[in-house]
């Protein structure tokens, strides 16, 4: 799963034009980064492979029932095609997203992207602005996840609550196959949020952090 590909350059211009005017009302320093995927997710492709051996026993045992086809081949007939079954279950959790995320819990999703995040915050440096106003904003491509992480200057002043409404959309934007105009909106709509709230900008305020959009696979 490819990152660039979710964004042209023109959302990246868009993006990184966004939090410039985000940042020039307010000193919070919005941080924007996406990644193609929080896991491997190992766990998917031998709970699918589970899921295909018990389907194609199932079809199997039905055909003989209806159909009475089993001839002298017994044994061959009820592990083949659970082999088989298995093989194709495994390789379509590895490679389908859309079964991967089918299978895998959501506790579970929600635990990695939310690690994941938090990592994100980390390396990226948002708790080192001078007045602890950094913000990330955190999309999980492969999990159609959002995380939004303030820093303790944030928080002070906007519960993390209030940032469920541009989670809410920026979700929608990502599943619906835009994320680069929901996330320019999610950018805007966290200056907003910021104006009303009082973080304002200091006359000596300067770029501490970049504002470009971060992309990475993992």
């Amino acid at each position: 799963m490819d990152p660039d590909r979710f964004f042209s350059e023109a959302d990246r211009e868009a993006i990184l034009e966004a939090t410039a005017a985000a940042e020039g009302r307010t000193s919070g320093e919005i941080v924007p980064v996406a990644v193609a995927a929080c896991d491997d997710y190992d766990e998917a492709a031998w709970k699918a492979c589970a899921l295909g051996a018990m389907l194609a026993a199932v079809v199997a045992g039905l055909i003989h029932f209806f159909g009475g086809f089993w001839g002298g081949a017994g044994l061959l007939w009820i592990t083949l095609p659970t082999a088989g079954g298995a093989a194709v279950g495994f390789l379509a959790g590895r490679w389908i997203p859309a079964l991967r995320r089918a299978v895998v819990s959501d506790e579970t999703v929600k635990i990695r992207v939310e690690r994941r995040a938090r990592q994100a915050f980390l390396e990226e440096e948002v708790f080192t602005t001078r007045e602890r106003t950094g913000i990330l904003i955190f999309l999980a491509l492969f999990e159609r996840r959002v995380v939004v992480l303030g820093d303790e200057g944030i928080n002070r002043v906007v519960d993390q609550a209030e940032w469920d409404g541009v989670v809410t959309r920026l979700v929608s934007g990502i599943r619906s196959g835009r994320p680069g105009p929901a996330l320019v909106e999610a950018i805007t709509e966290c200056g907003r949020l910021l104006e009303e709230r009082g973080v304002a900008v200091r006359a000596d305020d300067v770029d501490e952090l970049a504002d470009g959009l971060r992309l990475e696979d993992r």
